[in-house]
């Protein structure tokens, strides 16, 4: 699944996971998951609304880690995304999502028109 940086303020936070995704991977029983990140596992706890209204993962450590692989300075920009995948019962596994090779990029110039420059 996928899942974006979630930033409070110019912080980031934790993860959010999205409802859809609370929903199918994570069953309403579990009041805790474990997360590896690198080489670091933590366990995490999930808030009573992360089904209903609040499908985030907060904890300092994700934080930190999170921090970490951000290497942007300016916080304006769209959230990084993370591929989390099932890595046993009620473990995840959480690392950036790299694009594909041969994934087609999108244009960021769209509103400028291409001009080509011939030699005279």
């Amino acid at each position: 699944m996928m899942v974006k940086a979630l930033r409070i303020g110019s912080e980031l936070a934790g993860v959010r996971v999205g409802r859809r995704n609370a929903r199918r991977f994570f069953p309403k029983d579990i009041t805790e998951i474990e997360l590896q990140l690198d080489h670091l596992r933590i366990e995490c706890g999930l808030a009573p609304d992360f089904w209903s209204s609040q499908p985030e993962i907060h904890d300092p450590r994700l934080s930190l880690w999170l921090a970490a692989k951000d290497a942007r300075a300016t916080p304006c920009r769209a959230p990084i995304k993370y591929r989390m995948t099932p890595s046993g019962k009620n473990s995840f596994r959480i690392e950036p999502a790299v694009r594909a090779i041969g994934q087609r990029q999108r244009r960021t110039t769209r509103s400028f028109p291409v001009v080509r420059l011939e030699p005279v």
